[in-house]
C-alpha cells in the first residue's frame, strides 16, 4: 500500500465496513483518483450499495446521491429538468442528481436504454445538456452503477456506447468464511458505517487526481495494452472489439493503480491485474464463443508474456 497518507486513510476507511477485499478497494480507488466511472456486476447482497455509501462518507463535502434504476424512470429523473415558474414567469432548473460527486446508479440495466443514455454526455464529459443550455458537473464526478448479471427479466442490456464510458467492470463475489463470520457477527453497515467520520476533503482528492497524471508508463507497456486490444478486435469470437477509449481509460486506471501501490511507475504487473476489467466488458462475442473474460485472459497473458522476455 502506497505511503500517501490520503490514500492510506481511504483504504483504511473503506476496509473497516467492508471486508476482505484488499485487490478489488485498490481498483475503486485507482478508478476513482484517476476520473473512471465504475460499473459493479454481481449477485444481490454482496455488498455493492454499501461499499459507494462508504466512499462518499469518507469524503468531506461530498455529495451523494443514489438512483434506484426502474422501467418508469425517465431521462430528466437523471439530468434535471426546467420547470415553469408561474410567479416569475421564467423557467426554473431543477438540478438531477447527475449534479453531486458520486452518483449510485443502483441496478441500471433495469431501466429502459434511453434512460441508461441519459448518462452519457455526463460520463464522458462532466458535463449536461438540458434545453439550449449546457450545465457543467463536478470535477470529481464519479458514476458507480451496479446490476445484477442473472437476473433477465425485467432488465435491459446496457447499450454498448454506454457500457464504454466505464473504467473498470469490477465483480466483488461473495467473502471467504472467515471474513463473512466477521461481517455477520460485527455488522458494519450497521455498526461502523453510521459513525464513520471523513477522512479527506475534496481538495485533497483533485490533488490526487492531478498527481496521477504525473505517473510514468514505459512506451513498451503502451505498446502491450494495445496489441492486447488489438488482439482481441481480430479474434475470430469477437464482433465488437476493445475501443480506443478502452486503451485510454486502461492507461489511466494503471496510473491510478501504481500511485495507489506507492510508484511512481507503472509496471507491467498493472497491466496484468487491470486488463480483464479493462477490456471485458467491452467485447461482443459471437454466439456460443468463450467467455469474455476468459478470452481476455487468454489473449492479455500472451502479450504480456512477451513483452517480459523480450
Amino acid at each position: 500500500m502506497t505511503e500517501n497518507t490520503t490514500i492510506a486513510r481511504l483504504y483504511s476507511g473503506i476496509s473497516k465496513v467492508f471486508k476482505g477485499k484488499q485487490e478489488l478497494i485498490e481498483k475503486i480507488l485507482a478508478a476513482f483518483i484517476s476520473g473512471g466511472h465504475l460499473l459493479i456486476e454481481d449477485l444481490p447482497g454482496t455488498g455493492k450499495t454499501i461499499l459507494c455509501r462508504t466512499l462518499a462518507q469518507l469524503i468531506q463535502g461530498s455529495e451523494f446521491k443514489r438512483v434506484q434504476f426502474t422501467p418508469d424512470l425517465l431521462p430528466y429523473d437523471i439530468t434535471g429538468v426546467e420547470i415553469w415558474d408561474e410567479s416569475t414567469r421564467t423557467f426554473e432548473f431543477r438540478p438531477g442528481p447527475v449534479f453531486a460527486n458520486i452518483l449510485l446508479a443502483d441496478e441500471i440495466n433495469r431501466s429502459t436504454p434511453k434512460v441508461q443514455s441519459a448518462l452519457l454526455e455526463a460520463m464522458a464529459e462532466a458535463q449536461v445538456t438540458i434545453g439550449a443550455q449546457t450545465r457543467t458537473l463536478s470535477s470529481l464526478f464519479l458514476v458507480i452503477a451496479t446490476q445484477n448479471p442473472v437476473e433477465t427479466e425485467g432488465t435491459y442490456p446496457l447499450p454498448e456506447a454506454q457500457k464504454d464510458r466505464f473504467m473498470l467492470r469490477l465483480k466483488p463475489g461473495y467473502p471467504n468464511r472467515n471474513t463473512e463470520y466477521a461481517i455477520v457477527t460485527d455488522n458494519p453497515s450497521r455498526q461502523t458505517l453510521p459513525t464513520l467520520q471523513p477522512v479527506c476533503t475534496m481538495e485533497e482528492l483533485a490533488a490526487l487526481k492531478e498527481l496521477t497524471r504525473s505517473i510514468h508508463i514505459d512506451p513498451r507497456i503502451i505498446r502491450c495494452a494495445v496489441d492486447i486490444a488489438a488482439a482481441l478486435r481480430e479474434h475470430p469470437d469477437t464482433t465488437l472489439g476493445v475501443s480506443t477509449r478502452g486503451a485510454l481509460m486502461l492507461a489511466d486506471a494503471m496510473r491510478g493503480l501504481a500511485l495507489i501501490k506507492g510508484r511512481d511507475y507503472v509496471i507491467d504487473q498493472d497491466l496484468a491485474d487491470l486488463a480483464i476489467e479493462a477490456y471485458a466488458h467491452r467485447l461482443r462475442l459471437r454466439g456460443g464463443a468463450a467467455d469474455a473474460e476468459a478470452l481476455t485472459a487468454d489473449c492479455a497473458n500472451k502479450e504480456i508474456r512477451r513483452i517480459r522476455h523480450a
